[in-house]
């Protein structure tokens, strides 16, 4: 939100987005009481400000191919900035690594990895290892069953309180 002031119609409009991506405009612009034009103008000055970073579907994997999916913490060698730079910019080059995250604690990152099974996710390690990305160590943690699977959660909960006009900013209304 750095620069950007969100009145309350806009986090409306971000609730209700990320509770049900597919609400097409017209239908979102009556929920949130506005009409198309100033409804679209909103959604744009929001994408711009990379706050709506995207629409995507929620597909089930399982489903389409079979697939595992793998946690990996890693340690670099050395922690000097141009070392992380150098780690943060070779996670772009491989698509199976479809998140990375720098946390505090033990670890420098934690990947999250889906590909297509064992090995490939080992070709994929290989790979990483033979690129000098950096790891001093890394564990590996393969994921056996999804228990609870969400994007983020209701805005409520980050801000401290509900919507106005009644709403939760959990998509029920």
């Amino acid at each position: 939100m750095i620069g950007l002031k969100l009145d309350d119609r806009d986090l409306k409009i971000l609730s209700l987005l990320s509770q049900e991506g597919r609400l097409s405009k017209a239908d979102l612009a009556k929920r949130v009481n506005l009409s198309p034009t100033p409804l679209w103008e909103r959604l744009k000055r929001l994408e711009n400000a990379g706050i709506i970073r995207g629409y995507n579907a929620d597909i089930s994997l399982k489903s389409v191919a079979p697939h595992i999916e793998v946690f990996v913490t890693v340690e670099l060698e050395n922690h000097k900035a141009e070392s992380f730079q150098a780690f943060e910019r070779s996670m772009d080059r491989h698509e199976e690594i479809v998140a990375c995250w720098a946390v505090g604690g033990g670890f420098d990152y934690v990947l999250q990895v889906i590909t297509r099974d064992i090995d490939s996710y080992q070709r994929l390690i290989d790979t990483l290892l033979e690129g000098k990305v950096g790891f001093a160590r890394y564990y590996t943690y393969v994921v056996t069953k999804p228990v609870k699977l969400r994007g983020a959660p209701p805005l409520k909960f980050l801000l401290g309180r509900d919507l106005p006009d009644g709403s939760a900013g959990d998509g029920t209304e």
